[in-house]
């Protein structure tokens, strides 16, 4: 039996079912959008409290960079000046980690893991280091650069007051779901969260060491 045309214009069988099928796609990429970049946001404040984490462990660590050339760079350009002076504005800074020269690896894995290597918890012998707070950050993501403040003066007993920056690289968000549906998002970077901080004792000695 041959449908007329006047007919099938008017029969709406099935009509829900393929409104249903048009919108389920969109609604189930906005509700995974959703969780998936609230699960962002978590993984955001993670590094960021990481980083705040690892700047205030390396103002108090030796210097990634090594001891001597640490003071050789703090020390670039006051040679000619007088003890008692005040330091010169001019910049001097050195890094060592993630895209550049590398760190003391002894002392950057335990400000990353906190000392008992292990990532997640912390033991009775150790500290809260970054990958106890983000579990996705290892040593080769952090990058700590020293540079001369302009605070103190020339031949401070104990070296020159620097500025340390700690910070994150080549880290990418780990989506559960919606990279898939997504490609273009897979290598969406986090950013670095550089943190700051005045340099302290810069020893891993209680005492001299």
């Amino acid at each position: 039996m041959v449908m007329s045309l006047a007919k099938f214009a008017r029969d709406d069988t099935a009509t829900s079912m393929t409104e249903a099928l048009l919108a389920m796609p969109i609604v189930l990429l906005v509700f995974t959008g959703m969780i998936e970049f609230g699960g962002l946001a978590w993984q955001w404040n993670m590094a960021a409290k990481a980083t705040q984490i690892g700047a205030r462990m390396v103002a108090v660590s030796t210097p990634l960079v090594g001891r001597a050339q640490y003071e050789a760079a703090m020390a670039s350009g006051i040679s000619g000046e007088v003890e008692g002076d005040p330091v010169p504005t001019s910049t001097s800074r050195i890094a060592c980690g993630a895209e550049t020269t590398a760190c003391a690896t002894g002392t950057l894995e335990r400000i990353v893991t906190g000392g008992d290597g292990v990532c997640g918890s912390v033991s009775a012998t150790s500290v809260v280091g970054m990958c106890d707070v983000a579990p996705f950050i290892t040593v080769d993501n952090v990058r700590v650069t020293y540079s001369r403040s302009g605070l103190g003066y020339v031949g401070r007993p104990f070296g020159q007051v620097s500025t340390i920056t700690v910070e994150l690289r080549n880290i990418t968000f780990d989506f559960l779901l919606l990279d898939r549906l997504v490609p273009a998002i897979n290598n969406l970077e986090i950013a670095a969260h550089p943190v700051a901080i005045t340099s302290e004792d810069l020893s891993d000695c209680r005492d001299t060491c």
